[in-house]
């Protein structure tokens, strides 16, 4: 009788390295094909007015970025919208460049800034492209890497939402 180990490791590894592969090869041409339309807004951070793109519902903040094949012009930005401020992990999964993130409070401010956030180089690394702020928010910007240089933000600078 074979034992139910000898049949799920083989299981098991099979399927992970299908994962895998899929997720590496898949097919370029469907990157940028069935991409949400987010809404357009404009937000003010410091002195500089803004527009972002807003992922509001739970399937637009997990699609966000991922397989868009050009960047982020370096004046726009995403903006992830949550219900209530907690903590939010940004998995750099399936993103084709760098990223500056910055989290903010519903007041505004700043809570925690990621500059130049590496992506993610296979799905087994996500230890290495998971950035999670430290300090409860409710909105998550995310912008090409560069954004925080071009724009001087810094921890005093605040985030004023125009529109939504």
């Amino acid at each position: 009788m074979i034992s139910k180990l000898a049949v799920l490791v083989p299981t098991i590894i099979a399927a992970s390295v299908v994962g895998v592969l899929g997720i590496t090869f898949f097919p370029s041409g469907t990157k940028n094909s069935h991409l949400p339309e987010f809404s357009i807004g404009t937000v003010r951070i410091g002195n500089d007015m803004i527009k972002v793109e807003i992922a509001k519902s739970e399937a637009e903040r997990q699609r966000w970025l991922m397989f868009r094949g050009e960047k982020l012009p370096i004046n726009s930005a995403m903006m992830l919208v949550y219900d209530k401020p907690d903590l939010y992990a940004m998995w750099l999964l399936n993103i084709d460049y760098n990223l500056d993130l910055l989290w903010f409070d519903a007041n505004g401010n700043i809570v925690y800034t990621i500059k130049d956030a590496k992506i993610c180089k296979n799905v087994l690394d996500a230890a290495n492209c998971t950035y999670k702020n430290t300090r409860p928010a409710k909105y998550v910007i995310a912008a090409t890497s560069g954004f925080l240089a071009k724009h001087n933000i810094d921890k005093g600078s605040r985030l004023i939402i125009i529109s939504k």
